[in-house]
Protein backbone atom coordinates (compact mmCIF):
# COMPACT_ATOMS: atom_id res chain seq x y z
CA UNK A 1 0.00 0.00 0.00
CA UNK A 2 1.24 3.43 -0.90
CA UNK A 3 -0.18 6.94 -0.96
CA UNK A 4 -3.26 7.65 -3.07
CA UNK A 5 -3.32 11.11 -4.66
CA UNK A 6 -5.88 13.08 -6.61
CA UNK A 7 -4.53 15.92 -8.72
CA UNK A 8 -6.12 18.47 -11.04
CA UNK A 9 -4.37 19.73 -14.17
CA UNK A 10 -5.91 22.74 -15.96
CA UNK A 11 -4.57 22.90 -19.54
CA UNK A 12 -3.04 26.14 -20.73
CA UNK A 13 -4.67 27.59 -23.88
CA UNK A 14 -4.11 25.31 -26.87
CA UNK A 15 -2.43 22.61 -24.75
CA UNK A 16 -5.33 20.17 -24.23
CA UNK A 17 -3.88 17.43 -26.46
CA UNK A 18 -0.35 17.78 -25.07
CA UNK A 19 -1.67 17.54 -21.51
CA UNK A 20 -3.75 14.49 -22.32
CA UNK A 21 -0.67 12.76 -23.76
CA UNK A 22 1.33 13.56 -20.61
CA UNK A 23 -1.43 12.15 -18.41
CA UNK A 24 -1.50 8.97 -20.49
CA UNK A 25 2.25 8.41 -20.02
CA UNK A 26 2.63 9.83 -16.50
CA UNK A 27 1.96 6.82 -14.30
CA UNK A 28 3.57 4.28 -16.65
CA UNK A 29 6.76 6.39 -16.43
CA UNK A 30 6.50 6.51 -12.65
CA UNK A 31 6.01 2.74 -12.56
CA UNK A 32 9.09 2.22 -14.73
CA UNK A 33 11.04 4.23 -12.14
CA UNK A 34 9.59 2.12 -9.31
CA UNK A 35 7.66 5.08 -7.90
CA UNK A 36 4.00 4.17 -8.59
CA UNK A 37 2.10 1.02 -7.76
CA UNK A 38 0.24 -1.19 -10.20
CA UNK A 39 -3.12 -0.03 -8.84
CA UNK A 40 -5.26 1.10 -11.80
CA UNK A 41 -5.06 4.80 -12.58
CA UNK A 42 -8.19 6.87 -13.13
CA UNK A 43 -8.43 10.00 -15.23
CA UNK A 44 -11.44 12.20 -15.86
CA UNK A 45 -12.32 15.62 -17.21
CA UNK A 46 -14.20 18.43 -15.47
CA UNK A 47 -16.59 20.74 -17.29
CA UNK A 48 -13.91 23.44 -17.58
CA UNK A 49 -11.46 21.01 -19.21
CA UNK A 50 -9.40 20.33 -16.07
CA UNK A 51 -8.11 16.77 -16.02
CA UNK A 52 -8.28 14.95 -12.70
CA UNK A 53 -5.95 12.01 -12.14
CA UNK A 54 -6.09 9.46 -9.33
CA UNK A 55 -3.10 7.18 -8.77
CA UNK A 56 -1.02 5.55 -6.06
CA UNK A 57 2.59 6.36 -5.26
CA UNK A 58 4.71 3.60 -3.75
CA UNK A 59 5.41 4.08 -0.06
CA UNK A 60 8.00 6.84 0.33
CA UNK A 61 8.08 7.60 -3.40
CA UNK A 62 6.69 11.13 -3.15
CA UNK A 63 9.78 12.29 -1.26
CA UNK A 64 12.06 10.31 -3.59
CA UNK A 65 10.43 11.88 -6.66
CA UNK A 66 11.53 15.36 -5.59
CA UNK A 67 15.15 14.29 -6.09
CA UNK A 68 14.74 12.22 -9.26
CA UNK A 69 15.93 13.97 -12.44
CA UNK A 70 13.50 12.02 -14.65
CA UNK A 71 10.53 13.04 -12.50
CA UNK A 72 11.70 16.65 -12.31
CA UNK A 73 11.94 16.72 -16.12
CA UNK A 74 8.42 15.26 -16.35
CA UNK A 75 7.10 17.91 -13.99
CA UNK A 76 8.79 20.52 -16.19
CA UNK A 77 6.84 19.21 -19.18
CA UNK A 78 3.62 19.48 -17.15
CA UNK A 79 4.46 23.09 -16.21
CA UNK A 80 4.66 23.96 -19.91
CA UNK A 81 1.13 22.74 -20.69
CA UNK A 82 -0.94 23.11 -17.51
CA UNK A 83 -1.46 24.63 -14.10
CA UNK A 84 -2.10 22.52 -11.03
CA UNK A 85 -5.56 23.22 -9.64
CA UNK A 86 -6.81 22.71 -6.08
CA UNK A 87 -9.80 20.41 -6.44
CA UNK A 88 -11.97 22.75 -4.40
CA UNK A 89 -11.81 25.23 -7.31
CA UNK A 90 -13.80 22.84 -9.50
CA UNK A 91 -17.56 23.53 -9.39
CA UNK A 92 -18.22 19.78 -9.44
CA UNK A 93 -16.59 19.41 -6.02
CA UNK A 94 -19.42 21.41 -4.42
CA UNK A 95 -21.87 18.67 -5.40
CA UNK A 96 -22.75 15.73 -3.21
CA UNK A 97 -21.82 13.42 -6.10
CA UNK A 98 -19.17 15.11 -8.23
CA UNK A 99 -19.52 13.93 -11.83
CA UNK A 100 -16.78 13.94 -14.44
CA UNK A 101 -16.28 12.59 -17.97
CA UNK A 102 -14.05 9.48 -17.93
CA UNK A 103 -10.81 9.48 -19.92
CA UNK A 104 -9.51 6.22 -21.34
CA UNK A 105 -5.87 5.76 -20.52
Amino acid sequence: MGDMVIVGYRPKPGCDAALLELVRTHVPELRALGLATDRPTLAMKAQDGTIIEVFEWCTGAIATAHHNSDVLAMWGRYAQVCDYVPLQELPEMAQMFAQFVPIDL
